[in-house]
């Protein structure tokens, strides 16, 4: 973008919308080389190495955007950046809770344990309401051993901390699902040949994104 233009065009705006939805869609299934060593960092590794890149390619659209948008800018206009404000801040702390989770993980691994049981199931090990519980056949159960044998964990450790590893990709890949489907849906809005949306006091005329922390505020007051 540059600063020579008097403002985006509400094509221009939803290509804009839709571009991110594509780049935040894009996190869950990043792939990323995982080490045996740390094959139960692998659900997460991906979104990690993945996050940065895309919280950074938006931040510095946001930036162009702010810029190109003159102050007075139209209701698609104002529509379009209270959307992609959402969906950046929205993705912003969804992934320092991916990071913090990884934190936990790493942190827990470095915990010298004492000698565990054979593996018939286990839970996240911490108080929240989120549980796994596995059954493993002969074969699974012998793929468990091999690989935590090769993490350098007892079994029952490494079932732990890959089950927290997937829980937190589940939560990051729920976060970015959100995302990218708010901003699709904002961007079809300003899409449509009707009159642009507007900003005001009628929650309806809010966009997805917007609508859907609102909703999220409320749910945890």
């Amino acid at each position: 973008m540059t600063n020579d233009r008097t403002g985006l065009t509400r094509s221009e705006l939803a290509d804009l919308l839709t571009e991110a939805a594509q780049d935040v869609g894009g996190i869950p299934v990043a792939e990323y080389p995982t080490a045996a060593a740390r094959s139960y960092l692998h659900p997460v590794l991906g979104p990690l190495a993945a996050g940065p890149r895309v919280i950074t390619e938006l931040n510095d659209r946001f930036e162009g955007f702010v810029a190109t948008e003159p102050r007075a800018a139209g209701s698609a206009g104002l529509f379009a950046l209270a959307s992609y404000a959402s969906a950046l801040g929205w993705l912003t702390e969804s992934f320092a809770e991916l990071t913090s989770s990884v934190d936990e993980i790493c942190t827990r691994v470095g915990i010298p344990t004492e000698p565990c049981s054979p593996v018939v199931a286990a839970s996240g090990g911490t108080e929240r309401d989120d549980e796994f519980d596995f059954g493993f056949s002969a074969l699974e159960l012998e793929a468990v051993h091999s690989a935590a044998e090769a993490a350098g964990l007892a079994p029952d450790d490494y079932v732990e901390v890959l089950s927290q590893s997937l829980l937190a990709a589940a939560r990051i890949t729920d976060a970015c699902v959100e995302i990218s489907t708010g901003l699709l849906d904002d961007a079809d809005l300003l899409s449509e040949v009707s009159d642009c949306p507007r900003l005001d006091n009628d929650p309806g005329s809010l966009p997805a994104l917007v609508r859907s922390l609102l909703a999220r505020m409320e749910t945890t007051e």
